[in-house]
């Protein structure tokens, strides 16, 4: 797919999608989300780290609501089923680790885009705004599922009624987030961070999120059951000889990722 409203690169087994509208902040049309999806996946394939950022001042403005195309035939059921959820998806279900990078506002939409990612990191100037019920709405792209899992059920709620903003710090106190940083060091920061994973065992990562995202459903029993199931396959994997080696040598690992 050629794409127009984002970039995207591979450096270093890093994926970096970097949303590009910023004269509109970087706001979701249709053609973004589907340049999105596809960028995601093939991340997902072609690297081991997959990071979202966004160009200019915001980091995602939402739905773009001044979209001509979109307003006039705007049907938000249809739109969240058909665009919405292929792009949550692909970054929910990406077999390496997913890197928000927040450099500016993330509103709306854009807000629980950044929150699909495992990893939220913020610069401090970055602000998150539920902006939904300011137009009647509520929140979407998975923000009723992930704002009660990641702030807890008591700020949720109040990030959702009163649509008031949310700066990086207070989304870091809250654990809403991984980290707010200082806006000097954000991008060395991230960018820290995703060489991390992309040099660490893969294989392990991706049962790390199956993991965790799995003792939600689970009792105690069930996610012992799960843990001793993943974590035999993780026994079985090269990196976790190459591990164990690299710790009696009292070396770095070099992870393959398999």
């Amino acid at each position: 797919m050629h794409y127009d409203t984002i970039q995207f690169e591979i450096r270093d087994n890093v994926a970096v999608v970097t949303l590009n509208r910023p004269d509109v902040m970087n706001a979701l049309n249709t053609q973004m989300r589907a340049e999105i999806t596809d960028a995601v996946l093939r991340g997902g394939r072609d690297a081991r780290v997959v990071v979202l950022t966004g160009n200019g001042q915001s980091f995602c403005s939402g739905q773009d609501l001044g979209d001509r195309a979109t307003a006039a035939n705007l049907d938000l059921e249809r739109t969240l089923r058909d665009e919405y959820v292929p792009m949550l998806r692909a970054i929910y279900d990406c077999p390496v680790p997913t890197i928000s990078a927040v450099n500016g506002a993330a509103a709306g939409a854009g807000a629980n885009l950044a929150l699909a990612a495992d990893v939220v990191i913020a610069a401090e100037s970055a602000f998150f705004l539920q902006a939904f019920t300011r137009i009647g709405l509520i929140p979407d792209a998975g923000g009723t599922w992930y704002l009660p899992r990641q702030m807890g059920l008591a700020k949720a709620m109040g990030a959702a009624l009163f649509a008031e903003k949310i700066t990086a710090r207070q989304a870091d106190d809250w654990g809403m987030i991984w980290e707010a940083v200082g806006d000097e060091d954000f991008a060395a920061r991230w960018q820290a961070r995703a060489a991390h994973l992309a040099k660490g065992p893969t294989a392990a990562y991706a049962r790390v999120k199956e993991s965790i995202r799995g003792s939600f459903d689970n009792s105690l029993d069930e996610q012992l059951a799960l843990e001793a199931k993943l974590q035999g396959e993780c026994g079985k994997t090269r990196d976790f000889r190459e591990g164990v080696v690299a710790f009696l040598e009292k070396r770095p690992a070099q992870y393959e990722g398999r």
